[in-house]
């Protein structure tokens, strides 16, 4: 685990661990995002094992996280992280192959989404910014196909039900509208209401429904049947 946080210098706002098995991988993330004056990167970890380690000592905001590493990989390591109800840390998912089930399984576990490892420079400092904004970042390779299929394979259990009962006609509207990835603006046109109402649903909803933020909306909606498998693609 390399601590970086001394190497910074000037006002921050977005804290990050990189997390990756690959040393020039890592390097390489941490320096674009370093160049960043409102980002500072106060850690690297080698595998899951160090990852927990430097979670717990640096509380960073957001964590890149490698999946196939050794010691733990990231998928357990994100869920170690994430299962402490105190914890503000939000996970972005690195990877260097298409989605599939890991990648669904990392968002069920509480990832914020994912980005793949030749995402662009400037791709990749909007994500950490636009996930510690409180949204959530799939890469335009996701879609709603590919959620929709390892969701419909679970089935709707009753928890699932019971838990989207608690929502009002227009929250689960708005949920719907999450699903296939239309922001605040766009549904508060498509509903006819104010994009500050917009807002307050989906900070309704994700309390009602005890999730983390719109990445597990996304996955919870597919799992209790309210969004069904099309072709569209979730981003936001």
């Amino acid at each position: 685990m390399r601590d970086l946080a001394a190497q910074v210098k000037g006002d921050v706002s977005v804290r990050v661990l990189v997390v990756d098995d690959q040393a020039l991988v890592r390097r390489g993330f941490a320096l674009v995002l370093q160049h960043e004056g409102d980002i500072e990167v106060v850690a690297e970890a080698s595998n899951g094992l160090e990852a927990v380690a430097a979670a717990k000592k640096y509380r960073p905001d957001i964590i890149l996280m490698d999946i196939r590493m050794p010691e733990l990989d990231g998928l357990e390591a994100t869920s170690q992280i994430l299962s402490e109800a105190s914890v503000n840390t939000r996970v972005i998912i690195l990877t260097t192959f298409d989605p599939d089930e890991y990648v669904y399984r990392a968002l069920r576990a509480g990832a914020s989404g994912f980005v793949l490892k030749d995402i662009p420079p400037e791709d990749l400092v909007n994500a950490v910014r636009t996930v510690f904004e409180g949204g959530a970042m799939l890469s335009p390779t996701i879609t709603r196909r590919l959620i929709g299929q390892f969701a419909q394979h679970m089935g709707v259990g009753r928890e699932l039900s019971e838990r989207l009962a608690r929502l009002t006609a227009r929250e689960r509207e708005v949920l719907q509208a999450l699903a296939v990835g239309k922001s605040n603006s766009e549904i508060a046109e498509a509903l006819f209401i104010g994009a500050a109402t917009v807002k307050t649903h989906v900070s309704s909803l994700l309390a009602k429904l005890e999730l983390r933020d719109r990445a597990q909306a996304v996955v919870f909606a597919y799992e209790c049947g309210l969004a069904k498998v099309g072709g569209s693609h979730v981003a936001f």
